[in-house]
């Protein structure tokens, strides 16, 4: 009697050709990760070691917590050799305990990204940059712009450039236009999130990120191939951010790109599975050595590793 197995089987090529991750869809991308790999954009919420703040808008669910030996297994399978730990917004906002306990745990694999007030002494800063802490991250998105006026603000990047430490901006819209002249000012490396996190249908010419891509110039200022589902109005691959994605290859080059998981990928509309989140970059960055940079080489250089 004929089998219907090579039937089923067509049938099951065909549903996977209409899949959204076209041509890279049968990448692997574990095998073509190169080595000294990072992830430059992770969260870890243990809240049984470290509850959550009672000051945060939002503490996440236990379906969206991972710890950091989630997190090593994760990487470990995929991988990807080293990572760098965001201390976020939701659930800790700027309880640093958490992370700090995940770079110690991690190891020399790991660097952290902390937050602080703008009045964070020097002396508390430094402790940080010795417990792994390659910068600071400053939320417009949670925060709005008032933190970037008066004083104080300027005198917090100073005490950041003279520790070598990074600034990194969460920022969406047009926000970064109100950032890039006190980066011009102030000689602080930057990270940007998220591409700066556009507004697709305003177009590259939309002021936040005409301003993201004149700041290459003075090339302290990289930015994160991270977090397409928090501004894309598309499923993946998001292709509404396609212009965005290339006119940041065109103004930074691979030198000051890094790439991010965003996991655990909190209040997310839809699935995302780590594994395709890093195989959407083959899709972005289709030359190999311009992923080596992006992967290992550029972040290494920017985080300290």
């Amino acid at each position: 009697m004929p089998s219907n197995r090579s039937a089923n089987h067509r049938r099951q090529d065909a549903r996977q050709s209409e899949q959204p991750y076209g041509a890279i869809r049968n990448a692997n991308p574990c095998r073509e990760v190169p080595a000294g790999s990072v992830d430059a954009h992770v969260h870890v919420f243990e809240p049984g070691r470290f509850p959550f703040s009672a000051r945060v808008s939002y503490r996440p669910t236990p379906g969206e917590c991972g710890t950091a030996a989630d997190l090593a297994r994760l990487l470990d399978s995929h991988g990807v050799d080293r990572v760098v730990v965001v201390n976020p917004t939701s659930g800790y906002g700027d309880d640093n305990r958490c992370m700090l306990a995940a770079l110690a745990q991690l190891g020399p694999r790991a660097r952290g990204i902390a937050r602080v007030p703008p009045r964070v002494a020097a002396r508390t800063l430094a402790n940080l940059r010795g417990a792994g802490v390659a910068g600071v991250r400053l939320d417009l998105v949670a925060q709005g712009p008032a933190v970037l006026q008066g004083r104080e603000f300027p005198r917090f990047l100073t005490r950041l450039a003279d520790l070598d430490l990074l600034l990194q901006i969460q920022c969406e819209g047009d926000q970064f236009a109100a950032v890039a002249p006190h980066l011009e000012r102030v000689p602080v490396r930057c990270v940007v999130d998220h591409l700066g996190r556009p507004d697709p249908r305003q177009g590259l010419d939309q002021p936040g990120f005409r301003a993201l891509l004149g700041s290459a110039e003075h090339g302290r200022v990289a930015v994160k191939l991270s977090g397409l589902p928090r501004c894309s109005n598309l499923p993946a691959p998001h292709a509404d951010l396609d212009p965005f994605v290339a006119a940041l290859m065109r103004a930074f080059t691979p030198r000051a790109l890094v790439w991010g998981s965003d996991w655990p990928f909190l209040r997310s509309a839809s699935r995302i599975d780590y594994a395709p989140n890093l195989a959407l970059l083959a899709r972005q960055v289709p030359r190999a050595t311009d992923r080596r940079a992006v992967l290992a080489t550029t972040p290494a250089r920017w985080f300290g590793f």
